[in-house]
This record gives C-alpha cells, structure tokens and sequence, in this order.
C-alpha cells in the first residue's frame, strides 16, 4: 500500500531515502533549504521544496497532517532538534529522525521520539554489512530479522537434507531448539502458518524459524 512521507534535509541519506521510498511506489515530498539540491532531487521525488524548517513559520505551508511519516534526517544538531521541536509543537505525529551520535538519540529520546524512530546510518549500515557477511557461505539463510533481546525470524531455505522429510521427522525444536512458526510452500506460493507435524518439506520450500540467535547460528 502506497504511504505517503515527508523527507526533511536531503545530504546522502536523506537523498537515497526519498529515491528509495520512490522506486516502491509511496509519495514523498522531499525538503531541504539548499534550492541546488532541491533541483537535483526533483526528478525523483512526487514534490520537492524549498524550506528551513527550523523556522516555525515555514511549517504551516506544508501538508504535514497528511503524511504517514515525516522523517528527518538533518545532520546538525542545532537545526534538527529545533526542527523537530517545531513538528511536535505544530503537532505532527509519527516523526522519524536522523541521529549522528549516542547524544543526538539521547536528547531526541528525551523529546519524546522512541527509540525505534531514531535511526543512525552508519551504526545500522554496519550492522546490516555485518550480518550480510556473516551469510556468506551460508546460502540457505534468506534473511535474519531481530524481534526482542537475544531471539530472531530466521528466512531459511529448505536444506536437501530436509526434503521429504515431515516437519515432526525434521524434530528442528529439538536437534537445535528452533522452532518452524510458516513454511511458504514452493509449490503454491502460499503460507502454511504453523504447519502441523506431518507437513513434509518439499525441494524450494521457505522455512520461517525462530529461536535464540545462537541456535539459530547453529542451524
């Protein structure tokens, strides 16, 4: 479903997000008080302008109430706090924001923005390198994805070993302490949420696990 996102302060990562957000299909309106740079990301963005919002009454002439998200992602400190002090003062809910350091994500958790909304580009580029090069060599893993301290979804790859087996044959929960919460079938496409004991794997088929990250290492 197409959302629409108000980006605010286009330098590399605030670029990349409105091109990104644009190439799936949502609407952005994209904001930077550099008119050059706002020139440059025209082409990609439903609507580009020219604003600083660190001046309360530039706000005010903005479809913010309409937008699902507005995301900020100034890199000075000054401009972003005062920007984002701003936005919550004209009541704009939903705000994502751009921190540059652990005082930055502090002071915003302070503001009231929670934590899941502040994000840091280079900590989580490197986390997301990290885990992409820890599956090298390890193909049957599709994708990893954290739900609380220390447990994980794993997106795995139906191994040959498994294939023909049933899921009660697997015994996954007790060989590594893992458990198979939906298979999406290779055959159908469709997604067998917490499959009974005598599913049996088929040659294609994903696995959706979860456990302990370690057991899940182990798998």
């Amino acid at each position: 479903m197409s959302k629409q996102f108000v980006v605010i302060g286009l330098g590399n990562t605030g670029s990349i997000l409105v091109k990104q957000l644009s190439n799936l299909g949502h609407s952005v309106l994209a904001i930077d008080k550099d008119p050059e740079i706002v020139q440059d990301i025209t082409p990609f963005a439903a609507q580009a302008a020219v604003a600083d919002f660190s001046r309360k009454n530039m706000l005010h002439s903005f479809p913010l109430s309409k937008a699902d998200f507005v995301i900020v992602c100034i890199g000075s400190l000054e401009n972003s706090l005062i920007t984002i002090l701003n936005l919550k003062e004209m009541g704009v809910a939903n705000i994502i924001a751009k921190a540059t350091d652990n005082t930055h994500s502090a002071i915003l958790e302070k503001m009231g923005l929670h934590s899941e909304y502040i994000f840091h580009p280079a900590r989580d580029m490197a986390i997301e390198l990290a885990s992409k090069l820890d599956k090298l060599g390890r193909p049957n893993i599709l994708d990893f994805m954290p739900l609380m301290d220390g447990y994980s979804v794993m997106e795995w790859k139906c191994p040959n070993n498994l294939v023909g087996k049933t899921l009660m044959e697997a015994n996954l929960i007790n060989r590594y302490g893992v458990q198979v919460i939906a298979v999406k079938d290779a055959k159908t496409g469709n997604i067998n949420a917490v499959p009974k004991a005598q599913y049996e794997f088929c040659e294609g088929d994903i696995l959706f696990l979860f456990g302990p990250d370690g057991a899940l290492d182990k798998v």
